[in-house]
C-alpha cells in the first residue's frame, strides 16, 4: 500500500487508525517515523515518504515517533491473509525464528535460499530478515524497559540481543533516547506481579470477543486452558521453556500478562498470543465482504469485527481436531484431558488452576490406542496422525495448500479436519468448513443451500474470509462457544 501515495495521504490527514501497521509515514523535516493516526498536526505532503514496515524506515534513518509509538502498532494484516513466501517468513520472523536459528534456518524452514528470501523481502518491504528481526528486538527491549524492573543486561539478553553494546546502541538509534531514558520517561511498571510480564496487545477495531474467547473457553482442555477471573489462561510450550498467558478483552486492547521460565521467550509469546485471537486481521475489509451478500448483512451489522479463534501450537490443534470428529464439545475436551493428565508435562501455576503442557508427539509416541476411549477406526486416525505430524510441517509459517493434501491423504482424515486444521491451525482466511453441523445447521436456517458442494458454490462469493463467515453462522446457533464466559 506504500507505493499509493494519494491514498496513504489521506489516511494520514483523516488519522484513519484502521492503516496502522499497514504503513509508516517517515517525516523528511524531522526525521521520525509514525502510524498514520499520529496524533500530532500531519506533516506538509511534500515532507511525507512513506515505507512498508518498520525496519525499512529504520534503515532510511528515521527514528520512532515519541509520541505515536509506530513500533507498537499493530501487525500488517497481509502476512496473516496471504500463503506466498514474503508473508510465511514474515508470520516466522514474528515468531522469532530468524533470533533463534538465524536467516539460513529461516530458508530452510521455507525451502528456499538464502538470497531467494533477502531478494523478495527486500523488494517488498524494503529491509531484510536480519533488519526485519533487529526492529522486532528493538520493540521487545522497549516493551521490558517501560514495563519491568530488570537490569539492562538481563533485559538486553531478554530482547534477544547478542551484547549489552549492540543493546544499547539500538534502542538510541530506533527511538533516540537511552535505555535509562526510555525507562525513565515511562510510567514505570506500576502494581506488578513477581515473574509476570503485563502488557497490551493492540487491534484493528471493531473487535467481537463473544465468539473469539467463548469459542477457546468452551473447546478448553482442563490443566491446559481455564477462564478465571474474566480472563483466558492457558500453559505455552516456548523454545526456551514453558509459560502461562492470561488474555482479557476490553475495548481498547487486548490486557495480557504472561509468566515465562525464560524471558528470551518474551517475543514469541507475545506474537503466539496475538496469533492466537487473530489481532493483526483487518475486520473493516473481511466485514465490508461479508455484508454484500444480504444472507450475511445482517448478522455483520449485529456482531462486526468477529475474529477467529486460533491456536498457540498447529500440532496440539491438529490432534485435538481428530478428537473431535464426531463427538461433543464436552467429549473431546474429555478426550483430550486424559491425554494431557497421561501424557502432558506438569508445570506450576500459582495464580489458577493450569497443570499441564499439551504433550508433544513426542511424548504421544508410544501411546497405546488400546488407551482411548473411541472408535477403534479413530485410534488408528489419532496414533496415524500422531506418526506423520513430525514430517507434515504444520507451522503458522506452513504451506496452506501442500498441507491440506498431506492431511487428506491420511487415513480417517477428511475435508471437515482438514478444513478445521486450516482454519484454526495454519491461519487460512479463506479455510471453509462446509460438511460442519453447526455450519449447515445454520445455512438451513438461513435459506441457505445445506448439500456441501452447493454451499460451497454459494459461499465462493465470500472469499477469501470465508473461516470469517463460519463464525457468524455458528453464531446463529445456540452454543457456548458463542457466549464470553460469565
Amino acid at each position: 500500500m506504500h507505493t499509493d501515495v494519494e491514498r496513504c495521504v489521506r489516511a494520514v490527514q483523516s488519522k484513519d487508525e484502521r492503516f496502522d501497521g499497514w504503513f509508516f509515514t517517515a517525516v523528511l523535516t524531522t526525521g521520525i517515523y509514525c502510524r498514520p493516526s499520529c496524533p500530532v498536526v500531519p506533516p506538509k505532503v511534500e515532507n511525507m515518504v512513506f515505507h512498508p514496515s518498520a525496519a525499512s524506515a529504520q534503515q532510511a534513518g528515521f527514528r520512532a515517533c515519541k509520541r505515536c509509538r509506530p513500533d507498537a502498532s499493530p501487525g500488517s494484516p497481509l502476512w496473516n491473509e496471504r500463503a506466498d513466501l514474503v508473508a510465511r517468513a514474515m508470520r516466522l520472523i514474528a515468531d522469532g525464528l530468524v533470533d533463534r536459528e538465524g536467516v539460513p534456518g529461516l530458508a530452510s524452514r521455507l525451502g528456499y535460499s538464502v538470497r531467494q528470501i533477502e531478494r523478495q523481502l527486500l523488494a517488498e518491504l524494503g529491509a531484510g530478515p536480519l533488519a526485519l528481526a533487529k526492529a522486532q528486538r528493538a520493540q521487545t527491549a522497549r516493551l521490558l524497559i517501560e514495563t519491568t524492573t530488570l537490569p539492562m543486561g538481563d533485559l538486553a539478553h531478554a530482547s534477544g540481543f547478542a551484547s549489552v553494546r549492540t543493546f544499547n546502541e539500538t534502542v538510541r538509534e530506533v527511538f533516540a533516547l537511552t535505555p535509562s531514558e526510555l525507562r525513565s520517561r515511562a510510567k514505570g511498571p506500576g502494581t506488578q506481579t513477581p515473574g509476570v510480564i503485563s502488557l497490551r496487545l493492540p487491534f484493528r477495531r471493531p473487535l467481537c470477543p463473544d465468539n473469539l474467547f467463548g469459542h477457546l473457553v468452551a473447546t478448553g482442555v482442563p490443566g491446559v486452558e481455564e477462564w478465571r477471573d474474566g480472563a483466558y489462561r492457558r500453559t505455552l510450550r516456548l523454545p526456551h521453556g514453558h509459560g502461562i498467558a492470561s488474555l482479557r478483552p476490553g475495548p481498547e486492547h487486548v490486557e495480557c500478562k504472561l509468566a515465562l521460565t525464560d524471558l528470551r521467550d518474551l517475543t514469541t509469546a507475545i506474537n503466539r498470543c496475538r496469533w492466537l485471537l487473530d489481532l493483526d486481521a483487518d475486520p473493516v475489509a473481511v466485514d465490508d465482504q461479508l455484508a454484500s451478500d444480504p444472507v450475511l448483512a445482517p448478522l455483520v451489522l449485529k456482531d462486526p469485527g468477529r475474529r477467529v479463534p486460533r491456536t498457540t501450537d498447529p500440532e496440539e490443534l491438529a490432534l485435538r481436531a481428530v478428537l473431535g470428529q464426531q463427538v461433543s464439545t464436552a467429549a473431546a475436551r474429555t478426550h483430550a484431558a486424559r491425554l494431557v493428565v497421561a501424557h502432558g508435562e506438569p508445570v506450576e501455576d500459582r495464580d489458577g488452576g493450569l497443570t499441564h503442557l499439551f504433550p508433544t508427539t513426542g511424548a504421544l509416541a508410544d501411546l497405546d490406542p488400546e488407551a482411548l476411549a473411541m472408535p477403534r477406526t479413530r485410534r488408528a486416525t489419532v496414533t496415524t496422525l500422531v506418526a506423520a505430524l513430525p514430517d507434515l510441517g504444520l507451522s503458522i509459517g506452513g504451506d496452506w495448500q501442500r498441507a491440506r493434501a498431506q492431511l487428506a491423504a491420511l487415513p480417517g482424515i477428511g475435508p471437515w479436519t482438514v478444513e478445521t486444521i486450516a482454519m484454526r491451525a495454519l491461519g487460512d482466511p479463506d479455510a471453509f468448513v462446509a460438511t460442519d453441523l453447526g455450519v449447515r445447521f445454520a445455512a438451513e436456517n438461513l435459506g441457505l443451500p445445506t448439500k456441501p458442494a452447493e454451499l460451497v458454490r454459494h459461499a465462493a462469493q465470500w472469499s477469501p474470509w470465508r473461516a470469517y463467515a463460519v463464525q457468524h453462522l455458528w453464531a446463529t446457533g445456540d452454543h457456548a462457544v458463542n457466549r464470553m464466559p460469565v
